[in-house]
């Protein structure tokens, strides 16, 4: 169930819209529930190299998140297997036993955040993990675990948290790119999908994204949107909370830093339990995956480092994650914008250790 800390009536005042660029820029206004004081904001002004300055900008820019739900057919747990989560929700890093625990654990929302800096951007990739890829069809494929997201481009403009530029988002092997209005990019190698909306949420305008039921492809809202039955998630530092019903409309979900020794993916890249291979986690056919004989894949699923785009050229699988400058230069024009020296990329041993305070 639910938290029992409950936001008091009118932190969340939520009216989407397509904000010019001129309003993205954050001025460090408004107050949030985590972090009152504005401490976690001052730690930003001596660069994304701790815990705690990359909190704050992911935080800040992180999707007002939409989920459609879909509460047919018994895998579907009555909407359940569409709810957010961690990856060790379980209690346990491995793989291959996470469609099994989706019925008998709590789902409680979680995403997890990482960040590289230029000296021109910031790259912000959130990741959406539920623990099943299911369907309601003999006729379709399942598969044990799910991992899609979207990557933030945020250009270093002098102001505290920067200027949303940009997004690419992660929808099974095809990314799709969007730019909200204002802003000064283009299309590139790839063309632009779509314009990012955006919301206030907290006093700033914040990206919506939304995942589909099932098969959890994401994109920009509302080129994907919840039909019927669906969950609003709202990013918190501090509160994961599982949506009360597949109606819920306010959901907290906890970022988690993906370079965190305790809870994050990265330090776990050579786990043998938790993957099978460099970016694709470990999953089997167990737990009743598959409605037919022969329809639950196995070892199917990717973290950010494995996500790849089937027809995008030149950039290799998981780029999206560990340069993302190069891709952000090719999906997006002028490409000149681009720094692509990075000052902090942990994912290419760049950078102050990640995992100072």
């Amino acid at each position: 169930m639910r938290s029992s800390l409950r936001r008091s009536p009118g932190v969340l005042a939520l009216t989407a819209v397509t904000t010019a660029l001129g309003l993205l820029t954050a001025c460090g206004e408004g107050v949030s529930e985590d972090d009152p004081f504005g401490q976690a904001r001052q730690a930003l002004l001596n660069g994304v190299g701790s815990t705690a300055a990359r909190a704050a900008l992911a935080k800040r820019w992180a999707p007002i998140h939409y989920q459609d739900v879909d509460v047919t057919g018994s895998h579907s747990l009555s909407g359940k297997s569409d709810f957010i989560t961690r990856v060790d929700f379980d209690g346990d890093w491995s793989g291959t036993n996470n469609w099994d625990n989706t019925g008998s654990r709590a789902l409680t929302a979680h995403a997890y955040q990482s960040v590289v800096e230029t000296g021109s951007h910031w790259y912000l990739l959130y990741t959406f993990f539920h623990p099943r890829d299911w369907s309601d069809s003999i006729f379709d494929t399942e598969h044990e675990n799910d991992g899609e997201g979207v990557l933030l481009v945020v250009q270093r403009d002098g102001s505290e948290y920067g200027a949303l530029v940009g997004a690419v988002t992660v929808a099974h092997k095809d990314f799709f790119s969007f730019t909200p209005a204002g802003s000064p990019l283009g299309s590139g190698s790839e063309s632009l999908d779509g314009t990012l909306s955006l919301a206030s949420f907290e006093g700033q305008p914040h990206p919506i994204t939304a995942q589909e039921a099932k098969g959890h492809g994401l994109k920009a809202w509302p080129y994907f949107d919840i039909v019927g039955d669906g969950v609003k998630y709202y990013p918190s530092l501090s509160l994961a909370e599982q949506p009360s019903s597949a109606t819920d409309a306010d959901v907290r979900y906890k970022l988690l830093d993906v370079y965190s020794p305790t809870e994050g993916l990265w330090p776990r890249r050579d786990l043998t339990t938790l993957f099978v291979s460099d970016g694709t986690f470990r999953g089997d056919t167990g737990g009743g995956c598959g409605l037919a004989a022969g329809n639950c894949g196995t070892n199917s699923a990717n973290a950010p480092w494995g996500w790849d785009d089937q027809n995008d050229g030149p950039i290799l699988r998981g780029e999206i994650a560990k340069d993302p400058a190069k891709l952000a230069a090719y999906y997006f024009s002028p490409s000149s914008q681009f720094s692509t020296t990075y000052t902090f990329n942990p994912f290419k041993g760049i950078g102050a250790d990640p995992n100072q305070p």
